[in-house]
């Protein structure tokens, strides 16, 4: 099989977009744009991908840093085969070379696979689709036989041109040793004065060489972001798309036009999510989970039959199984909710532990903390982990009753079996089976006069 090297083209400006950010770096499901290029290399096993970069090029090699990726800067940009020329020198010369768009994320990998097969007699290949307003795009021409003949750019076209239907995608493929033959050839005497890469048809055509097309069924897939319009549109599409397949998989979405996917999402059968949810990152969520209106799931591992009430914020963190989190439940980074825990409204749990079976029911803070299994924590119940300067730890070990309104001020340790009075500061640790009641005692003061509001 023969190796593939994919070009992606990601030189513009985008001025359109109105924005100091390069036009790739504009996110789609949670994602820059030409991301979404990049994973589709990734997943036809490219055996390299190149990215040509231009105006933003610094920005744009940072949010690809992770990514296994060649750059090539178009330091001057001239067109697209003036693009692909740039990169020409670092491709192999045995492969065959596909050219994406960082501007064009919806690309089906399977239209691809498709779409390369045309090229295995070492044709040119040009993917094409048919639309009913093409302004501004490329159209296809062609002979009396129905073979393609030339791709005559918008601003080139003759009134009759301007009426055919069929447009060029802008994606194209073909063997890196026809490019090395074909590329040099390119000239720039056109409306834009640039190098175009659809002029390859026509050179290819003239050295004897096929030029197949495959028409993409949905002009979805090859459409482009030039705005902030297009973009939303878009996003729209793609959550479209991510919200189907759930539901043809098993999971229950109360309006699937009202949940958001930012990231990659892994998710079991009979997950019902209610509407206004975003999931983003990297979430998985296991079978029979229930999700409320209004949540947000980042970066989360959510635990089998749990339960997460609405307005519920979880970051970085991960559920066991057949917890019950919220409503009002604000689980932030590092927190680890063990099996069958209770995290009540208006709860907040940062880096912290919760042992199985325990509760946190109601108006409570726990941070920098490890909670033993079976413990009760009381409403308006406190950890004091921050001094000013630096953060401290509490321990409570299993089994273990908080009173309410009671403030644990870290270092401190309570051992297991030990009960803790409402209203209490602890500031020393308590055996186990203790009870400890830490607060002043109680006075009442007759004819006390409350303060009035001064007049002005």
């Amino acid at each position: 099989m023969q190796a593939l090297n994919v070009v992606i083209l990601a030189a513009g400006k985008g001025t359109r977009m109105c924005s100091k950010l390069p036009k790739v770096l504009h996110t789609l499901g949670g994602k820059p744009l030409v991301q979404h290029a990049v994973a589709a290399a990734r997943q036809l096993e490219a055996k390299t991908t190149h990215v040509v970069i231009g105006h933003g090029a610094e920005a744009i090699r940072a949010a690809l840093a992770q990514e296994n990726l060649n750059f090539v800067l178009q330091q001057e940009q001239r067109g697209t085969g003036h693009a692909v020329l740039q990169a020409l020198p670092q491709l192999d010369r045995n492969a065959l070379a596909l050219v994406l768009y960082g501007d064009v994320p919806l690309i089906r990998v399977e239209t691809l696979r498709e779409f390369l097969a045309l090229c295995a007699t070492g044709s040119l290949a040009v993917l094409t689709c048919e639309v009913q307003d093409p302004t501004g795009l490329g159209r296809i021409l062609r002979d009396a036989q129905g073979n393609i003949s030339a791709i005559v750019e918008h601003k080139d076209a003759t009134d009759a041109e301007r009426r055919i239907t069929e447009i060029n995608s802008g994606i194209l493929a073909a063997p890196v040793a026809r490019l090395h033959e074909w590329l040099p050839q390119l000239g720039a005497n056109n409306a834009q004065g640039e190098y175009y890469l659809t002029d390859l048809v026509s050179i290819a055509l003239a050295a004897g060489y096929a030029v197949r097309t495959l028409r993409c069924a949905d002009a979805v897939e090859i459409s482009g972001v030039n705005n902030r319009v297009q973009l939303a549109q878009l996003e729209r599409e793609y959550q479209a798309r991510r919200t189907h397949h759930l539901m043809l998989n098993g999971v229950t979405l109360r309006d699937p036009a009202r949940v958001d996917i930012r990231g990659d999402l892994v998710c079991a059968s009979d997950v019902e999510i209610d509407v206004n949810v975003i999931l983003e990152g990297k979430v998985e969520i296991a079978e029979d989970v229930k999700i409320g209106p209004n949540c947000v799931l980042k970066n989360c591992r959510i635990g089998a039959a749990t339960v997460i009430e609405a307005n519920s914020v979880l970051e970085n963190a991960v559920i066991g199984r057949a917890c019950h989190l919220g409503p009002f439940a604000r689980i932030r980074p590092g927190a680890e909710v063990e099996d069958e825990v209770r995290i009540g409204n208006f709860v907040e749990i940062k880096q912290a532990r919760i042992g199985a079976r325990s509760k946190v029911n109601h108006l409570s803070y726990v941070g920098d903390s490890v909670l033993g299994s079976d413990v009760n924590v009381g409403a308006g119940t406190i950890t004091c982990n921050y001094d000013g300067a630096n953060k401290s730890r509490t321990v409570i070990g299993d089994r273990v009753f908080i009173g309410s309104n009671t403030a644990l001020v870290a270092p401190v340790n309570i051992a297991s079996g030990a009960t803790i009075g409402a209203g209490s500061v602890i500031t020393q640790d308590v055996g186990q089976d203790q009870l400890a009641v830490a607060r002043g005692q109680q006075r009442n003061i007759d004819g006390w006069q409350r303060p009035t509001k001064r007049s002005t």
